[in-house]
């Protein structure tokens, strides 16, 4: 059966991006769909204020998804979603971020559409992009980055993960700024890798919880990066920033989320 004559008899689901977490770069459109909603599917990282504008009577239902960390399996989140669209439902998949940047969202519509479940995708800002812009760095800059890369520092069990040493010669070749996410915990590793094509100082960012009151930063360089984050006990969820855009705009030396430097 074509899976477009099942849309009529079921409800819809929306995959919406809540950004960061600050509940004031939501768009409008993320905003309207939240306040639609009857169920809601809510990401671990998703703050409390963003989750405040559903309707009193609608459902909440936490299913965490935090990088790194034991949480709901990504298949039964899958199942939720079809057996609450099938009896009805207006259902929000609220994702931390945008769905669509490292938030499973391309794995979640095409299980939705194959189920006949008609699905919308909401964009949200992403944390790697509201991260810098939280320190007043530009991602890409005429003289100095020519590009942007957003990559994950965490890789799939029994999947190899990024080609670390690859990437820093094309990073150093091209002049392009790497967004790392999830990769905090295997900063030795990936630093030890990025210095193969990256020379050692080759500045870097890294921002924990962006956007909200509780984000802090620390800048340094990429010899120095795997020891900088764990003497300042740096800590999930963070945005790690390698490239020369750190070093552009000067930083405000008493910025008030930051953490000194070592």
């Amino acid at each position: 059966m074509n899976n477009s004559a099942l849309f009529g008899a079921n409800g819809t689901v929306t995959l919406v991006g809540a950004g960061p977490g600050d509940p004031e770069l939501l768009t409008l459109k993320a905003l309207k769909a939240i306040q639609r909603a009857t169920v809601l599917f809510v990401d671990d990282l998703v703050s409390d204020g963003i989750v405040a504008f559903a309707q009193p009577h609608a459902r909440i239902v936490r299913v965490g998804k935090r990088g790194g960390c034991k949480s709901t399996p990504q298949e039964f989140i899958q199942k939720l979603m079809v057996m609450a669209a099938r009896e009805g439902e207006t259902v929000v998949r609220l994702k931390g971020g945008d769905p669509f940047i490292f938030g499973r969202g391309g794995e979640e519509v095409e299980h939705l559409r194959e189920a006949g479940i008609k699905v919308e995708v909401i964009n949200g800002i992403t944390a790697g992009l509201a991260a810098v812009t939280s320190l007043g760095v530009p991602l890409t800059h005429r003289q100095h980055a020519h590009g942007v890369v957003f990559v994950t520092g965490h890789a799939k069990p029994g999947d190899a993960g990024t080609d670390w040493r690859a990437l820093s010669t094309a990073a150093h070749s091209a002049r392009l700024t790497l967004v790392i996410y999830m990769g905090v915990s295997g900063a030795g590793r990936i630093q030890n890798e990025l210095l193969i094509g990256l020379p050692a100082h080759t500045p870097v960012a890294v921002i924990q919880n962006a956007s909200l009151p509780t984000q802090r930063h620390i800048t340094t360089t990429l010899g120095r990066m795997a020891d900088t984050i764990a003497q300042t006990r740096m800590a999930s969820p963070s945005i790690i920033v390698v490239g020369d855009v750190i070093s552009a705009i000067a930083l405000a030396a008493e910025h008030p989320a930051a953490v000194r430097s070592a």
